[in-house]
């Protein structure tokens, strides 16, 4: 068994949260009006406690090892500076400077980007936006706005301590929104109330025209032509595409009381293992099986059962267990019977499992619970790939994890693969009413490889890709949209599916990630990023 820290972090991958305080922000501008191109000014290194305006970073600075890594220690950047703005003019401005002496421009929000797409040699300015992470209520718009630099535990505070309200987004605390929002995000909560992006109602964002000038603009869903387009790639089209988001407009579609959903008061949580020394392939096989029959048939939107969310942790053999969390809305009718029904289902056929009695927590509260909340991420490297479920798993795939998973992973370093619940109330959502095409889906899997030394890189990477390759080995080494698997999620991106030795589907990898939405998304990126300033190794292309 590997070490209590460790393992505190794997419970969580791919997974709800805490804390947080509101700070007001200040007014959006009006929908649909650009503002006028920003000027260039030059750059002040440092800043004093007293003086406003940005932050800039560079080599030397105390601060500047830190500001060039993101969460994934396998990459650290050299940019030149680190821009830390207070607004979006300032994002303008030092985004405008790059633009003109040609260099190349990334931002970051949280830091959880799984490759080098930010901490990359190429990129010569970081735009943080750590500063940026005020939540208010913008009367206006009747919508809650966010700063982009917010992470998801100060929004889930801010707006369940302020209003009540939430929205269904993941479940690590230091994820920043900015990026979050864009890959079309999903949570605990989102069979039963959608995507994240689902609820987004407006993106503010710095943009660069054909000549070079940016200018801070606002699109919303009540917007059409080229702003639509805008706020539609915002809704799973990935970041580091377009512009640079300075703060999003929450607004559920069709509310009438509450422009965001509340939580429920209470949740049942419920862990149980499985020790790995009880499962033959039999087992192992049923287990996984009947995780996936469950869902195929309790994946359909406004039934109770959509008030409840999984995941099924399978660790390598090494892990010494296979593990099961869960989390149910406590005031669906009978919920322990609910949950107990659900357990029975999973189990049945495998064999003695083990746990604790379930917990009711206040939903709050749950946010900390380590079913689902990572608690150390930032100490570790890691390799992450993705797919979506559309179906349950053929006994192929069932036979590939078992090889995979059943063997002792590498000696150093900590390999599983996840299964998420999804579907419910996302899959209500029609698939080019947003740009995320995955609407049919019913489970979401992360392959997952998390270590600390670079010098276990190579086996852990070549564990992750040679246990991805060998599942989806029928399509090509990857989950091509059939009738079971539905394609890749742009939130986990993974470069290997550029990669011809890894994927010899022939199905491209923006395919793979945003299907038939992808022409609206090469649109929107002609239309609004011409100069292609905002790019990386996944982003649109024009």
């Amino acid at each position: 068994m590997k070490d209590t820290t460790r393992r505190g972090f794997l419970a969580g991958v791919g997974g709800a949260l805490a804390g947080g305080a509101a700070v007001v922000a200040a007014p959006l501008p009006a929908a649909g009006r650009p503002s006028a191109p920003v000027g260039r000014t030059s750059v002040v290194a440092g800043r004093s406690p007293a003086t406003a305006g940005a932050v800039v970073v560079g080599p030397g600075d105390v601060r500047y090892p830190s500001l060039v890594r993101g969460a994934n220690q396998r990459f650290a950047g050299s940019p030149g500076r680190v821009v830390l703005p207070s607004d979006a003019a300032e994002v303008a401005r030092y985004v405008g400077e790059a633009v003109s002496g040609r260099r190349r421009v990334a931002v970051r929000s949280g830091g959880h980007c799984y490759e080098d797409f930010v901490a990359n040699a190429q990129v010569k300015d970081v735009i943080d936006m750590s500063r940026m992470a005020g939540v208010s209520y913008d009367a206006d718009h009747g919508a809650y706005a966010v700063g982009a630099g917010a992470s998801l535990g100060a929004v889930y505070g801010s707006l369940f301590k302020e209003w009540g309200v939430t929205i269904p987004a993941g479940s690590c605390p230091s994820v920043g929104i900015g990026g979050f929002i864009p890959n079309g995000g999903y949570g605990p909560l989102s069979r039963r109330y959608g995507l994240t992006a689902d609820h987004l109602y407006g993106v503010e964002a710095v943009v660069v025209d054909s000549v070079g000038d940016p200018s801070v603009v606002l699109a919303t869903r009540d917007d059409v032509g080229d702003l639509g387009d805008l706020w539609w790639a915002h809704t799973g089209g990935g970041g580091g595409s377009f512009g640079i988001a300075t703060r999003y407009l929450f607004r559920s579609p069709d509310v009438a009381a509450q422009a965001l959903p509340q939580p429920p008061a209470e949740v049942l949580l419920r862990t149980v293992v499985w020790p790995w020394a009880t499962l033959d392939e039999r087992t192992f096989s049923r287990l996984v099986t009947n995780f996936g029959t469950w869902h195929e048939a309790n994946s359909s939107p406004g039934t109770p059962e959509c008030r409840l969310f999984a995941q099924l942790k399978l660790l390598a053999v090494n892990e010494g267990v296979v593990a099961l969390s869960v989390e149910l809305d406590a005031s669906v009718a009978g919920a322990e019977a609910v949950l107990d029904r659900f357990v029975a289902a999973v189990s049945a056929g495998v064999g003695t499992a083990l746990g604790a009695p379930t917990m009711r927590r206040p939903w709050h509260h749950s946010l900390q619970w380590e079913g689902f909340s990572p608690k150390n991420p930032t100490v570790m490297r890691f390799k992450i790939k993705s797919a979506y479920m559309r179906a349950s798993f053929p006994p192929e795939q069932v036979a590939a994890l078992w090889r995979r998973l059943s063997a002792p992973g590498p000696a150093h370093g900590t390999t599983l693969v996840t299964i998420a619940s999804y579907g419910g109330q996302i899959n209500a959502v029609d698939p080019a009413e947003t740009a995320t095409v995955a609407r049919d889906s019913i489970m979401k899997l992360q392959y997952i490889g998390l270590w600390e030394q670079s010098a276990d890189d190579a086996a852990v990477i070549d564990w992750v890709r040679t246990t991805y390759a060998d599942v989806y080995a029928a399509t090509g080494g990857v989950p091509v949209s059939d009738d079971v698997t539905d394609g890749c999620y742009i939130g986990y991106p993974d470069k290997d599916l550029n990669d011809p030795a890894w994927n010899t589907s022939g199905v491209p990898w923006h395919d793979l990630y945003f299907g038939s939405n992808y022409p609206r998304l090469q649109a929107a990126k002609r239309t609004w990023d011409p100069r292609d300033v905002f790019r990386h190794a996944q982003s649109v292309q024009r």
